[in-house]
């Protein structure tokens, strides 16, 4: 069989293929979170959230507010040096990001098996 018609034949499928997963995919909240940034926000996403009274006071001063906290959550980057370590029976992860005022701030977070503890919000 001559090359043409091999790649007539592969590219036919291959659209088929595609149009397939179209279908399958769409509507569905399919993500691809490989990177390890993605992964752990992803994960903290997921959970439900404890807030520490120091967050508390820190949230209450209007220092960062819940749509902050989300959206940091959401797009926020995660320092892998000071993170992934043990502490108080969970892993301790340091989040940068923005609040509404464009002041930079970094969330530390307690993240355990089943829940996510706010521990301290400071300016960076």
């Amino acid at each position: 069989m001559k090359f043409q018609f091999r790649l007539a034949y592969y590219l036919a499928g291959f659209c088929i293929g595609l149009v397939f997963v179209f279908f399958i995919l769409n509507g569905k909240e399919a993500s691809c979170s490989y990177f390890p940034n993605a992964r752990v926000l992803k994960n903290l996403r997921s959970k439900p959230f404890v807030y520490s009274r120091e967050a508390e006071a820190k949230m209450g001063g209007k220092l960062i507010d819940s749509a902050d906290f989300r959206a940091i959550l959401t797009k926020g980057d995660v320092d892998f040096e000071r993170s992934n370590k043990p502490e108080r029976g969970g892993k301790k992860y340091v989040i940068y990001g923005r609040n509404a005022k464009n002041q930079g701030v970094a969330l530390e977070i307690i993240n355990y098996e089943d829940k996510a503890v706010l521990v301290d919000v400071k300016l960076r």
